[in-house]
């Protein structure tokens, strides 16, 4: 299934350093959304780069029905009070068993995270791509 592709594409990225601004379609480190992009396009669908361009692709999913391989977006501390595309500063993988695959500057990697009480409290919005 190519949603597990993706997962796995993405598993094999644990720990690599997260680098704000990271380039596009390279392994060595990552930001939020070219972690994302990377992972979908190199399992052919293509993303753009970043994250509140993401928002804007596939098909807005309420969050009591996301599932494994959903995009799940989030607004940080600086950008909680801006309004509409611009309060978007981050995006995650949903894992299933409440779970994401991110990198963030906090965690400084990629990495396997709680989706906990902090995370839904910064959500925008879930997106399926595929």
């Amino acid at each position: 299934m190519l949603m597990n592709k993706i997962i796995q594409t993405g598993l094999k990225q644990l720990g690599k350093p997260y680098v704000f601004n990271a380039p596009s379609f390279q392994t060595k480190f990552f930001d939020c959304s070219s972690f994302m992009q990377y992972i979908f396009t190199v399992n052919g669908v293509p993303l753009p780069r970043n994250s509140r361009q993401q928002f804007l692709a596939g098909k807005s999913i309420p969050f009591h029905k996301i599932k494994k391989g959903d995009l799940l977006f989030f607004t940080t501390r600086s950008r909680k009070f801006k309004r509409g595309l611009e309060k978007i500063g981050h995006v995650a993988l949903y894992l299933g068993h409440g779970q994401i695959l991110h990198t963030f500057p906090k965690g400084k990697m990629v990495k396997i995270s709680k989706l906990n009480s902090y995370w839904k409290k910064m959500l925008v919005g879930a997106k399926r791509i595929y």
